[in-house]
């Protein structure tokens, strides 16, 4: 990455290491920021990729109003991404221009990319980027910035998907955006409303933390750091914007969506098996609680009883398949009684695991009691699906095939009993003994009762 203040100034190299981890206490707010430093209080980033056509206009608006409004010294940066046209020219000729004005030639494209290797090099307190279309009413930055500078929130975004945001855009688009961020809330059991608006800002002091665990260089860059920010028990404020439809877009959002599930599915198994220190990252950065309260109920993120629904729903299907592929085999070469004890104990573990992490987004705890007690919901359902194949047996000779719809029938009231006694009892939040709900242990009328780190201004 090269850094050109002025299209003759000197070129820096800007390569950024991960930082360690912190080891310090969970402070209940942030410190507000420095607005004295000499470094601009806020750097705003603009990825661009051959957008010469509308560079020019775009950094002109967003100039005029920093300076109109705000009220702190501010950097806009444009992060050109290996453009083949006249970005680059343009941009640095209005940095001749503007002092404000810094421009970053990237060989690399991708707007991850971008954002990440500007944001790890800047010294502003605050970062921010916009898209280039400033498709996003700027009137929805200054409640953007507002909660960072203040210390009340960690991350902020732009959303179009709550009722008080005014959108204007083609019907595509609008359903494949609510389609991506209900898989969101469904299996990733995620609470921020929006995750692709492209109108974000984070403090710097959190995104140096956060920032080297992002992996993905393109559109997926957003999610991923959402995602993280959530499970790191970070504040995300959300704020309501006006925004329109650029139909100019070179954006291919099929595309974009196929990429996105992808990265669901890679984010989802960098989680699952820790190559994300997400325990470490929470110890270090999430807020601390208020006072005559507890912290055990931040341990299970709050996901509605939808979004659980369809994650064991998902996992139940995966289950059932499972189930039937080892039955068949086991029955080829024992009995089937034995069959479905062995075919439904392996399943009955890895599901157990599955629900445990992804419906009920549960990590750490003590997950020998929760095997412990899914064993017994097995035995619920071994009883089920063993009595219903007795029944077919002393009744008539069944074909395979009878055996089969027998137990995938017998299983699936099973796995309706295994939701309720997983939701009630094997993964409901316990109140630490002696301690009562009004000092901030979860309600005993609602097992599911978590605290949220997401604040949407929409509400």
């Amino acid at each position: 990455m090269t850094l050109t203040d002025s299209p003759s100034g000197t070129l820096q190299d800007a390569a950024v290491a991960p930082p360690g981890i912190p080891s310090r206490g969970r402070a209940v707010r942030r410190a507000p920021v420095d607005t004295r430093t000499t470094a601009p209080v806020l750097d705003v980033t603009i990825p661009v990729f051959n957008e010469e056509r509308d560079l020019e206009e775009c950094l002109r608006r967003l100039h005029a109003h920093l300076v109109d409004s705000f009220p702190h010294s501010f950097r806009i940066t444009v992060a050109d991404n290996a453009s083949t046209d006249g970005t680059l020219k343009i941009a640095e000729r209005l940095a001749r221009e503007f002092p404000e004005l810094a421009v970053v030639h990237l060989d690399e494209k991708g707007r991850g990319n971008a954002l990440r290797k500007v944001w790890l090099a800047s010294p502003s307190p605050v970062l921010a980027y916009m898209d280039v279309d400033l498709s996003t009413d700027l009137a929805a930055l200054a409640p953007l910035l507002a909660p960072l500078i203040s210390g009340h929130s960690d991350l902020a975004i732009g959303t179009r998907l709550t009722r008080n945001s005014r959108v204007v855009r083609g019907p595509k688009r609008e359903f494949i955006s609510r389609s991506y961020n209900l898989m969101l809330h469904s299996f990733m059991g995620a609470r921020f409303s929006d995750a692709q608006c492209g109108f974000k800002a984070i403090r710097a002091d959190v995104a140096q933390q956060i920032l080297p665990y992002t992996v993905d260089n393109s559109w997926f860059f957003d999610t991923e750091l959402l995602v993280l920010a959530e499970r790191c028990g970070l504040r995300v404020h959300e704020v309501p914007v006006d925004w329109i439809d650029d139909p100019d877009s070179s954006v291919d959002v099929v595309r974009t969506a196929v990429a996105d599930v992808r990265g669901m599915a890679r984010l989802t198994r960098d989680l699952v098996y820790g190559r994300i220190p997400v325990p470490e990252l929470r110890a270090a950065l999430a807020r601390g609680p208020l006072p005559a309260s507890s912290r055990a109920d931040e341990q299970t993120p709050g996901s509605s009883l939808f979004g659980q629904l369809v994650r064991f729903a998902v996992i139940g299907a995966a289950s059932t398949l499972a189930y039937l592929l080892i039955f068949l085999f086991c029955r080829g070469f024992m009995d089937p009684q034995l069959a479905n004890f062995l075919a439904l104990l392996i399943t009955a573990v890895a599901n157990t695991g599955a629900n445990r992490r992804f419906t009920f987004g549960i990590q750490g705890g003590n997950p020998v009691r929760h095997h412990f007690e899914g064993l017994i919901v097995f035995g619920i359902g071994l009883l089920l699906t063993s009595g219903a194949l007795a029944l077919v047996h002393s009744t008539t000779t069944p074909d395979r095939w009878l055996e089969v719809v027998t137990v995938v029938a017998a299983n699936l009231a099973a796995t309706a009993a295994r939701f309720l006694l997983f939701r009630l009892w094997v993964f409901r939040e316990r109140t630490p003994r002696g301690q009562s709900a009004a000092a901030g242990g979860p309600s005993p009328t609602n097992p599911n009762t978590s605290a949220t780190s997401t604040e949407t201004a929409a509400s």
